[in-house]
C-alpha cells in the first residue's frame, strides 16, 4: 500500500510539472495573437496620444513595411531632398501612386508638437493651392509623413537659378502670384481652425504638374481661435528676411505675420532676387529696391529680365505694389488675405492701392543689427518639408532659425 501511495504521488507530480509549462506557452501564444491582433488593428498608446484630436487617425496610417518597399528602403537614388528635419524620399505604391515620403531624422528639431502639426493639421486641410497629405507612420523611432507626390518641385528650384529662371515666363509667376494667396486665405479665413502658417517663403511652395503652386511645411503652424487675433511665443521659428519685424523682435504673431512673408515672396517672384540678395548701396536690400522702382516709376527695372518678353506692366506694377504694402513694417498697415485676392483677382487699378513707406532695412537698425547677430548664431540651413519634391538638396540660402528669445 505504501508502495502504490508513492507512485500515485510520484505520477502526479509529473502531471503537474508537464501540465504547467504547457499551460503557460498556451497563454503565451494566446498572448501574443491577441496582441498582434490588437496592434495590428489600433494606433500605439503613443500614436493616440499625439493624433488623441484627428478622428480619422487609423484611415492615414501607413505600415511601415509598405513604405520600405515603396521608397526601395530609403535608397539614395530614391532621394528627393534633405534638410534640418530629415530626407524626403520618391515611392511608389503597389496601386502605381506616386507619393513623396518626408522620413523626420533621429536627431531632428522637428518634435512630437510638430510632427502633430503636420498630421492634424493638413490632414484636415483641403484646397488646391494646398499640398495633400495622404498619411503617416510611427513605428518606433521612426516618424513618417506621406504626402502627393509633385513634379515639378519647389518654386525657388526655379527663381534663383539662372539656367531654369527662363521657365516661368510671367503669366506662369502671376497665377503663382494668386494660386498662393487663395491658399493663405483658406488658412486665415476659411479653415476651421484658422491657421497661421508661420515659414512662407519660396522653399516651402511646391509646384504641381502644371506648375500650380502648393502651400507646404505646415510643422511650424499655429492654430487660431475663432475670436483671437494675435499670440506671442518665447521661441521664434521660421526663415530670416521673411519673417515679420513684430514677429523676429518681440514673437509677436498673427494672420499679418503670414501676410509679410506673403509679400517678401511677391517681390521674389517679380525680381527672381533672394531676400538676402546684396545689392548695390544706393539701392538697399530686396525692399528698398522694390519701393524705389516704383517710386521713381521704374518697375521693370526691378523685375526679372527673363521675362522682358513675357510682361504686362500693369500687372508687374500691381504685384511690386502689393508686395511692398503686405511687406509694410506696421502691422495694421498690412492688408488681409482677402483684400489681396481681390485686388488680383478683379483687375483693380494700382491707383486704389495705397502709398507705401519706405521700408526700414534690417541692416539700417542698430536693434535690428543685434537681431541679425542672434539669427547668425543660432541659425541653421535647412529645407525641412520644403524639399518634398526636390530632387537634388535645397540650395543654402534660407535659413530657418529656432530657439530665439524674443526682447
Amino acid at each position: 500500500m505504501l508502495f502504490k501511495g508513492k507512485k500515485k504521488a510520484t505520477t502526479k507530480k509529473v502531471a503537474v510539472a508537464t501540465i504547467v509549462p504547457l499551460a503557460v506557452i498556451g497563454l503565451l501564444i494566446t498572448g501574443i495573437c491577441v496582441f498582434q491582433k490588437k496592434t495590428k488593428k489600433y494606433p500605439s498608446p503613443d500614436v493616440k496620444n499625439v493624433l488623441d484630436d484627428l478622428i480619422t487617425a487609423e484611415s492615414l496610417m501607413f505600415d511601415l513595411r509598405t513604405l520600405e518597399v515603396a521608397t526601395n528602403y530609403f535608397s539614395d537614388d530614391n532621394k528627393l531632398g534633405q534638410g534640418g528635419f530629415g530626407s524626403v524620399y520618391k515611392g511608389t505604391l503597389e496601386n502605381g501612386q506616386e507619393i513623396a515620403v518626408k522620413r523626420l531624422s533621429k536627431v531632428s528639431s522637428q518634435g512630437a508638437e510638430e510632427f502633430k502639426n503636420e498630421v492634424v493639421l493638413i490632414a484636415n486641410l483641403q484646397h488646391r493651392n494646398l499640398v495633400k497629405l495622404l498619411g503617416f507612420c510611427l513605428a518606433g523611432e521612426e516618424k513618417l509623413l506621406v504626402f502627393e507626390f509633385v513634379p515639378n518641385k519647389s518654386l525657388n528650384y526655379f527663381l534663383f537659378d539662372t539656367q531654369k529662371q527662363g521657365e516661368l515666363n510671367w503669366s506662369m509667376r502671376y497665377e503663382i502670384i494668386r494660386g498662393i494667396a487663395r491658399g493663405l486665405l483658406y488658412l486665415h479665413e476659411d479653415s476651421q481652425p484658422r491657421i497661421i502658417h508661420r515659414d512662407l517663403k519660396s522653399g516651402n511652395i511646391l509646384l504641381d504638374a502644371n506648375m500650380n503652386p502648393k502651400i507646404a511645411d505646415f510643422g511650424l503652424a499655429r492654430i487660431f481661435k475663432v475670436e483671437q487675433t494675435v499670440d506671442d511665443t518665447s521661441r521664434i521659428v521660421g526663415t530670416y528676411g521673411y519673417m515679420a519685424p513684430e514677429y523676429a523682435m518681440h514673437g509677436q504673431f498673427s494672420v499679418k505675420t503670414d501676410v509679410y512673408s506673403f509679400g517678401v515672396l511677391v517681390l521674389e517672384i517679380v525680381s527672381g532676387k533672394k531676400v538676402s540678395a546684396r545689392f548695390h548701396p544706393t539701392t538697399g536690400d530686396l525692399l528698398t529696391y522694390a519701393w524705389r522702382s516704383l517710386t521713381q516709376d521704374k518697375p521693370l527695372e526691378f523685375m526679372d529680365p527673363t521675362l522682358k518678353d513675357s510682361y504686362l506692366m500693369e500687372e508687374v506694377t500691381k504685384s511690386l505694389h502689393l508686395g511692398l504694402w503686405c511687406a509694410q513694417e506696421n502691422t495694421q498697415a498690412r492688408p488681409t488675405m482677402s483684400t489681396v485676392v481681390h485686388m488680383l483677382n478683379n483687375g483693380s487699378s494700382i491707383n486704389t492701392l495705397p502709398i507705401t513707406q519706405c521700408p526700414r532695412s534690417f541692416l539700417q537698425s542698430s536693434n535690428e543689427s543685434s537681431l541679425v547677430s542672434r539669427l547668425s548664431r543660432h541659425s541653421t540651413t535647412t529645407t525641412s518639408s520644403t524639399s518634398v519634391n526636390m530632387s537634388k538638396p535645397f540650395s543654402e540660402n534660407h535659413d530657418t532659425v529656432s530657439e530665439l528669445h524674443p526682447r
